[in-house]
């Protein structure tokens, strides 16, 4: 196969959330509220079990109440805020204001940083000729996060879940980022660190490379190898 173009997934492959503690050390100080350290550590610790930080853990059971729009979560704006501040407000903190303001912290571009390797992939797969697009089952636009970072003269076209109604491992979605570079699927490599989401996209003929979703620093080359499987 000769690969003409490199679809990325965002979290966990190219970007990582920043940890519990700090989100909600920019949610409190941006409400002005003061919780000493270890309550602070206590409710960072719940709400990330919780799975209330988008591009964090999984939660560990999905409440009754929030089966549905959980499920559905990357379809639209709505369903991926009213998911997320539901499961944040199963912890419970000082003020009412906070669950507003953590999901607002996590759309910010302080909120994430790329893997160390991601830019010089990124540059190398464009003095290659290869167009890039980025895929991804998100409730808000993440253009801005790439801006901020300086990834964005490097991606051709965005394919987010929230803007188009359907997201991954639904082919359709993979299929608007392939329509939009131009390009046949079976030209096209996807990379991602979720083996069902992302996984969908060899449904539709693409090739699929997996990366591990680990900590930034723990993760310092992870996405050196897909430069190998350009020939």
């Amino acid at each position: 196969m000769t690969v003409k173009g490199v679809l990325f997934d965002f979290s966990g492959t190219l970007f990582r959330v920043e940890p519990a503690a700090s989100w909600l050390a920019a949610a409190l100080e941006r409400t002005g509220v003061r919780m000493d350290e270890a309550e602070a550590a206590g409710a960072a610790l719940r709400l990330e079990e919780a799975g209330a930080l988008p591009g964090g853990r999984s939660p560990r059971s999905v409440p009754p109440h929030l089966a549905g729009v959980w499920a559905g979560r990357d379809k639209s704006a709505e369903q991926h805020r009213a998911a997320y501040t539901g499961l944040a407000r199963e912890v419970p903190l000082p003020r009412a204001e906070i669950y507003d303001a953590l999901y607002e912290r996590h759309k910010e571009p302080a909120a994430w940083r790329p893997y160390a390797d991601a830019a010089g992939v990124l540059g190398e797969l464009r003095q290659h000729g290869l167009r890039t697009a980025v895929v991804s089952n998100i409730g808000w636009d993440l253009r801005p996060v790439f801006r901020e970072h300086g990834f964005d003269a490097w991606v051709d076209t965005y394919a987010l879940s929230f803007e188009h109604g359907v997201q991954k491992p639904d082919a359709r979605l993979f299929l608007a980022a392939c329509q939009a570079l131009g390009l046949d699927p079976a030209e096209v490599l996807m990379v991602g660190d979720d083996r069902r989401a992302d996984g969908g996209a060899a449904a539709l003929g693409c090739a699929v490379h997996l990366v591990d979703h680990l900590p930034v620093e723990e993760r310092p080359a992870g996405l050196r190898p897909v430069l190998g499987l350009l020939d």
